[in-house]
């Protein structure tokens, strides 16, 4: 996939999995790997990014000893989600045209 797409999908997808319920970094991973691979070098950025931009919130948590991160999805990346799902419409019309065999 071109890495330019899938920088804009992975951050959409990064707030789907979060609208399930508060995660990690690794799990986050883990629940992306079966449908787009992302690495720990890739993901990160992004998770700053949405919370910067207040998509996502954080805290931090204790967990075996260690201090955890966790991630929240905001009312502000509900609405992104909403925005990306209205435009689908166009995304399957591009598709489309690009996948019809020509003759």
């Amino acid at each position: 996939m071109d890495a330019q797409l899938k920088k804009g999908l992975l951050d959409i997808c990064v707030l789907k999995v979060l609208e399930r319920g508060e995660s990690y970094g690794y799990k986050i991973i883990s629940d992306l790997s079966p449908v787009i691979a992302v690495s720990e070098s890739t993901l990160y950025p992004i998770l700053k990014r949405l919370e910067a931009t207040g998509q996502v919130s954080t805290y931090s948590r204790e967990y075996g000893g260690r201090l955890r991160k966790y991630y929240l999805l905001t009312d502000y990346g509900r609405q992104k989600i909403k925005e990306f799902l209205s435009g689908t419409e166009e995304f399957d019309r591009i598709m489309k045209f690009l996948t019809e065999e020509t003759t």
